[in-house]
């Protein structure tokens, strides 16, 4: 697929996915970031988010399950591979419990020699709270591995 179409395509969003009290846990096992605000729904209420809220960066690697979701194959293509970010904020904090779902739309793309760098704006939205208010916003590339 040319690179132009891929300009052109439509924005794309994911299904919705749970951000549960389990996931968190385990996310926070698996990484070691086991702070009380994840998990502690007494002690968070009196900090800063006023209950637990999932990890920033749990919330960040649900974009490859997004993306997978939202983006379907393109034509040749063999593999779309994270290069990284560009730019990530975390926006809105997601209380333990909520749905999030991704949005996904083409910022740029560059060809390459059997690949193209794709730019994604990205959003992570926060079921009941809007655009406005999203999880995160970030930049993202991604190396899309192209066979004829």
């Amino acid at each position: 697929m040319p690179a132009e179409a891929i300009l052109q395509m439509e924005p794309k969003v994911s299904r919705w996915f749970t951000l549960d009290a389990e996931t968190v846990a385990r996310f926070g096992e698996v990484t070691g970031d086991l702070k009380f605000f994840h998990s502690d729904p007494e002690r968070s209420a009196d900090f800063l988010f006023g209950a637990p809220v999932a990890q920033g960066f749990l919330t960040l690697s649900l974009l490859s399950a997004m993306c997978a979701d939202a983006v379907p194959p393109f034509p040749g293509q063999i593999a779309n591979v994270n290069y990284g970010f560009d730019r990530v904020r975390f926006v809105t904090p997601v209380p333990v419990g909520s749905r999030v779902r991704g949005h996904f739309t083409v910022g740029g793309v560059e060809e390459g020699d059997d690949r193209l760098a794709v730019h994604w704006d990205v959003e992570i939205e926060i079921e009941g709270q809007g655009r406005d208010q999203p999880a995160l916003v970030a930049q993202w590339v991604t190396f899309l591995e192209l066979r004829d």
